[in-house]
């Protein structure tokens, strides 16, 4: 059987920015996959080129075995498409534009009556079909965008950022739609830059930064292979870097933890990887107590997609979004200073 999704060697440049350098994956069908990667990494642009709209410099696309480059509209025959911004025409309501897209897809007018009921139910909409959508809550156009995407049931669902500004309810809705999608054997690519709704979801993630696949795997063997847990704790305020020396180095001599890190954000926040499945927390906590370090809060946990994208890039994902949006902000500042002189 032919991979729900293929890409290989994919590459894709806007002038001088290489926004693709040679990105692959397999998806395989049946299975939820996260492309995970700050904003400008390069996941818009994968999907945007697997969707047919958008034509890569080279690589090979397919899906189902159909090439998207030699045969785009039997493609997209196969894919439903959601894009992180909701484009819904406000004037219409729910129901007329599930009726038009249903149109623009050659649906016959008995099919589509069906389906468009079954999609309204399903996503629990039938109440507000007949108002127009622009009344809509922010879940609810989620909802009906979700809908539009499903109405000619493609093999493969992809959704840019699909929970962007959706409150924790709506997520909620939308993270067990798609749950149920795929128990009904729909192939869903989520692009996301929220660690949890991939975490929580994906049955496989890849890794993006820069236009390349840094990392890919199951959620869990991707965490593994980071080795050790981590234990988050705060003590009290450093005064002085000598103190904040001695702090460190106390913890780093101890057997069970194997690194220290001091919180570049919160200097009296302390990050430890331990070993794994020993008492690492109580060997800290009796040390920080001998040494008349007293503690505000101490936890342990496995190690995260954060911890992930940071041993691979020797940055957390929230550093990456940060740094892109300096480098979007000082974009805009150099055009508005062309624009003015």
């Amino acid at each position: 059987m032919a991979p729900a999704v293929l890409i290989e060697d994919l590459k894709k440049s806007y002038g001088t920015l290489e926004a693709l350098k040679g990105v692959s994956l397999t998806i395989e069908p049946g299975e939820i996959f996260g492309l995970l990667g700050p904003n400008g990494a390069g996941k818009t642009t994968t999907i945007r080129c697997l969707c047919t709209l958008s034509a890569p410099d080279s690589g090979r696309v397919e899906v189902g075995g159909v090439s998207v480059l030699d045969h785009p509209r039997q493609a997209r025959q196969r894919l439903g498409y959601i894009a992180q911004e909701v484009a819904l025409d406000k004037v219409l309501t729910g129901r007329e534009l599930l009726r038009l897209q249903a149109d623009l897809y050659h649906i016959p007018p008995k099919v589509a009556r069906d389906r468009i009921e079954q999609m309204l139910n399903l996503l629990d909409l039938s109440d507000r079909a007949n108002e127009k959508s622009g009344t809509y809550s922010g879940g609810m156009k989620k909802r009906l965008d979700l809908a539009l995407g499903l109405l000619h049931q493609p093999d493969v669902l992809v959704l840019d950022e699909p929970t962007v500004g959706l409150d924790i309810e709506a997520r909620t809705a939308v993270w067990s739609f798609l749950r149920q999608l795929r128990a009904a054997g729909t192939t869903i690519l989520i692009t996301s830059h929220y660690l949890e709704e991939v975490d929580a979801l994906a049955d496989r993630v890849a890794i993006i930064d820069r236009g390349q696949v840094i990392a890919s795997g199951t959620p869990s063997a991707l965490r593994d292979k980071v080795g050790g847990d981590r234990i988050t704790l705060r003590i009290r305020e450093f005064t002085s870097d000598p103190e904040a020396r001695s702090a460190q180095e106390l913890l780093a001599d101890l057997p069970c933890v194997q690194e220290v890190i001091i919180n570049s954000a919160q200097g009296n926040s302390l990050n430890l990887v331990v070993e794994r499945q020993s008492d690492a927390l109580l060997t800290v906590q009796q040390a920080l107590k001998e040494a008349g370090l007293p503690m505000f809060g101490i936890s342990q946990s496995r190690p995260s997609l954060d911890d992930v994208y940071l041993a691979a890039t020797g940055k957390t994902l929230m550093d990456a979004e940060m740094a892109a949006a300096g480098t979007r902000d000082a974009k805009k500042e150099r055009k508005q200073a062309m624009k003015g002189a």
